[in-house]
C-alpha cells in the first residue's frame, strides 16, 4: 500500500491484509517516524520541527528542545488514540500507533538535506526532497 501514514488508515489496512506498505510523508508529528524506524533521535541534538532551532543550538535551546520532546507524549497520545483503539479492535490485541508504523517497508521522506539539518536516518528511509518544487519562471 502506498500511503500517507498520518491518519494510520493505510498502515491498519496493510497490516490487516499482510502486505508491505510504502509511506510518503514530509514529517510526522511527535517524532513517531524516528521511534517507529528505531532511528536515533537524541533531543539534545535533533531540533524539533516547530521550534525553528538550527542544528547548532545554545544550551537554553537544547533544554527547551528536550522539554518539548518530553511533552510530546502528552499532546500526541490523544491524537492517535482513536486509531489505536480501532486497530486493537480489528486485531484483537493491544496495538499502538508506533507498532503499526514500524511495519513500514519504505519511508519516502520529502526532506532534502539542502534545506534541512543533518540527522541520522535508517536504510529504509529514502529522501525525495524537491518533489514539490515549482518550475522557475
Amino acid at each position: 500500500i502506498f500511503t500517507d501514514p498520518i491518519l494510520l488508515c493505510g498502515p491498519i489496512i496493510a497490516e490487516y491484509l499482510s502486505i508491505p506498505s510504502v509511506y510518503f510523508l514530509r514529517g510526522f508529528p511527535c517524532g513517531m517516524d524516528f521511534e517507529a524506524t528505531q532511528c536515533p533521535n537524541p533531543p539534545s541534538y535533533v531540533p524539533k520541527l516547530f521550534l525553528n532551532n538550527s542544528d547548532s543550538m545554545t544550551f537554553a535551546q537544547r533544554v527547551k528542545n528536550v522539554l518539548v520532546h518530553v511533552l510530546e507524549f502528552v499532546y500526541c497520545k490523544p491524537m492517535f488514540a482513536p486509531f489505536e483503539e480501532l486497530a486493537s479492535e480489528i486485531f484483537q490485541k493491544q496495538v499502538t500507533a508506533t507498532d503499526l508504523l514500524s511495519r513500514g517497508s519504505v519511508w519516502l521522506m520529502r526532506y532534502d538535506f539542502v534545506f534541512e539539518f543533518p540527522r541520522p536516518v535508517m536504510p529504509n528511509m529514502v529522501f525525495i526532497g524537491g518533489i514539490n518544487c515549482n518550475q522557475k519562471k
